[in-house]
């Protein structure tokens, strides 16, 4: 298995040195069943010494057993761990693009569903391995007692391990669409959720939500976890049932074909009793490694950026005067909307104004900016120098931004991930009028709970603590209150500007168009810039250009 594989990789010492441990521990149980056969069937020793030799044995088989579990359990989690932050770095690596193309519910699924059902996987690990070494050490022992026994047990054994091979990839089957299922079933958590007020107010659409959407996803899950469960007990019980029967088929062979005395057939049995509780763990803990293979095939077909342990230093240069996007051209990957060419060159401490219908493509310009998306063609340029995947993460060092679909941290961060200015928080605490509405405590805010227009204002408090130089605001305004609008406008784009910020607002507030020094427009993937009277215009009634 690949899963198993991996762990040999990055692990092969320690899970060397597991295996040890496990193999003592087989050692340890053929040995307590040699010297039960020696000691106290074939040759009764009546000496006081046998009981205490023979717990003594027994508590030593139980520490070095529970010690190969608990080290192998404990190397499991270690893999988790490991496993679980590659995964999240991956995801922070990866380009914003593919990240949006996954969706938010297949990433959720993989990092609690996939993960968990390797974890568990690996808890379940130890039984596995315990069941494999003691079969071998056992059948080995046998073997020294009657070959032919032996033979005839083995073919038995085999048929019971092959017929629960069989079971066990019917379970395979099963959990491999569980897991296309679950993706489904993320998505119509997420609708209840996210969408809770509106199906509040429309219960037709909620029951709609529930009777087409969930239930005949989670009747499909439910199909196919009964099925499951039902080849997973099956295998179980057929394993059982196979060990009992071999048990009979000893002493039949050892009394009817005379093949070995009752003593041999004792010793036999109880070895087969000895082997019978770890060989159906073992059964019992595939379908988890199976699903664990599942899980992991799963991460894998993410195609996440790959593991890189470190975040780059990033080195920016504050001394620029300008950027440039020449000849820019992007296209999402399903060719629904394209952009560009765009040219566009951006001057250090302009304000500049974007406005544009609704599918225009300000946004897509705005992650093109940023740096956020990668254009098929042309070049973005920093004083005439192109940025390239080396300079990629010093350009966007140079952006601080709020987007309509703000996200707020808890933890203001300065310039380079340092403690954010304590005489520049407080001095924005107050122009935004939130001094009394946060709690802060070392940098932190302890309270987030916000109406919109609040979050729109602490996320640009997380942005300017940043110190960055370029500030985008993807219509920041409009969750505000006229008052408050007006005085974003007249007042503090114009405080950010005397801080040296260049200032890239995406704006549909006509009446405040004249603030800016440019006005931008896009309209249908182009860029142009208005002047003279087209700019007139365009301040008077924007609604009415846009919507043209």
């Amino acid at each position: 298995m690949d899963l198993l594989l991996l762990v040999w990789r990055q692990y092969r010492w320690p899970f060397l040195m597991v295996m040890l441990l496990s193999l003592l521990s087989a050692a340890l149980g053929i040995g307590l069943i040699a010297f039960i056969n020696q000691r106290l069937i074939e040759n009764v020793d009546m000496s006081l010494t046998v009981l205490p030799e023979f717990l003594g044995l027994l508590l030593l088989l139980m520490a070095i057993t529970l010690g190969s579990q608990l080290a192998l359990t404990t190397l499991g989690h270690h893999f988790v761990y490991r496993l679980r932050s590659e995964f999240i770095k991956r995801i922070l690596d990866t380009p914003v693009e593919r990240v949006e193309q996954l969706g938010s519910a297949a990433l959720l699924a993989g990092l609690t569903s996939d993960i968990r059902n390797i974890t568990i996987a690996f808890v379940r690990l130890p039984e596995l391995v315990q069941g494999i070494i003691l079969s071998i050490g056992c059948a080995a022992y046998l073997a020294l007692l009657s070959t032919k026994m032996l033979l005839v047990t083995t073919v038995w054994l085999a048929i019971t391990i092959w017929g629960g091979f069989v079971l066990v990839s019917r379970v395979y089957k099963h959990m491999a669409i569980l897991r296309e299922t679950e993706d489904k079933l993320y998505k119509d958590y997420q609708t209840v959720l996210e969408g809770r007020k509106e199906l509040t107010l429309n219960r037709e659409r909620a029951a709609w939500v529930f009777d087409h959407a969930y239930a005949p996803d989670a009747k499909e899950y439910r199909h196919h976890i009964i099925r499951a469960d039902t080849f997973h007990l099956s295998a179980v019980n057929w394993s059982n049932i196979m060990m009992l029967g071999a048990i009979g088929l000893v002493f039949w062979m050892a009394n009817s074909l005379g093949w070995a005395d009752t003593n041999v057939a004792a010793i036999y049995s109880l070895t087969l009793l000895f082997l019978r509780t770890p060989l159906l763990s073992a059964v019992g803990a595939l379908p988890t490694l199976l699903t664990a293979q599942v899980a992991f095939n799963k991460l894998n077909k993410f195609h996440l950026a790959p593991f890189n342990a470190a975040f780059p230093a990033v080195r920016e240069k504050s001394d620029w005067q300008t950027v440039e996007l020449r000849d820019v051209v992007f296209h999402y990957a399903d060719n629904s909307f394209a952009v560009g060419p765009i040219n566009l060159t951006i001057r250090r401490g302009e304000l500049l104004f974007l406005i544009g219908g609704n599918g225009s493509g300000k946004s897509t310009l705005a992650m093109l900016l940023t740096g956020l998306y990668q254009p098929v063609s042309g070049t973005i340029l920093v004083d005439g120098e192109p940025v390239t995947d080396a300079s990629l993460d010093d350009y966007r060092a140079r952006f601080s931004a709020v987007f309509t679909d703000v996200w707020l941290f808890d933890q203001l961060l300065g310039h380079g991930g340092q403690q954010a200015r304590p005489e520049l928080v407080d001095a924005w605490l107050a122009r935004l009028k939130m001094s009394e509405k946060l709690t802060l405590e070392n940098g932190k805010i302890l309270n987030l709970n916000l109406s919109k227009g609040q979050k729109k204002r602490v996320a640009l408090l997380l942005a300017l603590a940043e110190d960055r130089d370029i500030i985008l605001l993807d219509e920041w305004a409009a969750d505000q209150d006229p008052h408050f609008r007006r005085e974003f406008y007249q007042v503090l784009l114009p405080l950010m500007q005397e801080m040296g910020k260049t200032i890239f607002a995406i704006s549909h507030d006509d009446h405040y168009f004249v603030h800016a020094d440019r006005l931008l427009e896009m309209r249908r993937g182009q860029l142009s810039e208005l002047h003279g009277e087209e700019r007139d215009l365009a301040s008077r009634d924007a609604v009415a250009r846009t919507g043209s």
